[in-house]
């Protein structure tokens, strides 16, 4: 036991140290300046090249939004999870070496050409993230967390990262199992995040993207505007363009929608209007609340 509590102390420090480096020193490999420095030229499109121009530069919630993106990629790891996390993995690892498995898998990837990886690394990461996205909407428990992220009324590049912290948990957990016994590190993690930063950015931006026919494997604002539509039809109950960075799974698997322009339809769920509009109360939602 006291073996976790070690693993659990050091991990806590160890990320605390990291996140106060991150903000004193910036470097090529500091996803905090990224975050900012991706933010600012995604924010700086939709002010020269606006698709609803009547939106204002700050829009509805766009401090809220702001302090999402800080607190989902940096302060929930600070305040824990990274830390937890760790003690999971090491009991992980040891339960498999109970059995005496070895990961001859991640060997293999390992050997493979750094480009090569990095796109296995991203391809799978977005195939898990993309079913993971259809059960946040296709289970009514998962639903009621996925509820913060759909609250947005107004699209900017900041609602990217407008979730429930459960989905930390929810994402990281289903992930951690296929993408750490195939081997990858930090560093590829880096890599296929800030990719995933970009695309996200700007799947929610106020831009048109004109990708021509780029839109059948890259996910874009016009498409994904359709997947914060207030009102889908009757046959897709459980949600549509379910792309985080890619839009091919929904042509692949028959969940893509996009009858014409979006740019204007309302966003939101039935009952936005009684949704909590502040991050405190969004926290701790569904606490109380009836599960629909």
């Amino acid at each position: 036991m006291s073996h976790y509590l070690d693993i659990f102390i050091d991990a806590y420090r160890g990320f605390a140290h990291y996140f106060w480096q991150s903000i004193l020193h910036p470097s090529w490999n500091n996803f905090f300046y990224w975050l900012i420095g991706i933010s600012i030229v995604v924010w700086a499109l939709e002010v020269i090249f606006p698709w609803r121009k009547n939106q204002a530069l700050i829009r509805q919630d766009f401090w809220l939004d702001a302090f999402y993106m800080f607190f989902n990629i940096f302060l929930f790891s600070l305040i824990g999870y990274y830390a937890i996390s760790n003690v999971f993995v090491e009991l992980f690892n040891d339960f498999l070496s109970l059995f005496g498995i070895k990961n001859g898998i991640a060997i293999e990837i390992n050997a493979l050409p750094f480009w090569l990886k990095i796109t296995f690394a991203f391809l799978l990461k977005d195939f898990i993230q993309w079913n993971v996205h259809r059960l946040l909407h296709s289970n009514k428990y998962l639903w009621q967390f996925h509820k913060v992220h759909h609250s947005v009324k107004q699209m900017g590049f900041a609602a990217h990262l407008r979730y429930h912290w459960m989905e930390n948990v929810i994402y990281k957990s289903i992930q951690y199992i296929p993408l750490a016994m195939l081997g990858f590190g930090i560093s590829d993690y880096l890599i296929a995040g800030l990719i995933t930063l970009v695309i996200g950015h700007l799947n929610h931006a106020n831009i048109n993207l004109r990708l021509g026919p780029l839109k059948y494997i890259l996910n874009n604002p016009q498409m994904h505007i359709w997947h914060h539509a207030k009102h889908i039809p009757e046959q897709y109950p459980n949600g549509i363009n379910f792309g985080i960075s890619l839009s091919i799974w929904d042509y692949l698997f028959g969940t893509n929608y996009m009858p014409y322009s979006g740019r204007d339809i309302e966003l939101g769920f039935a009952g936005d209007e009684h949704f909590p509009h502040d991050f405190g109360h969004q926290a701790i939602y569904p606490a109380g609340k009836k599960q629909d």
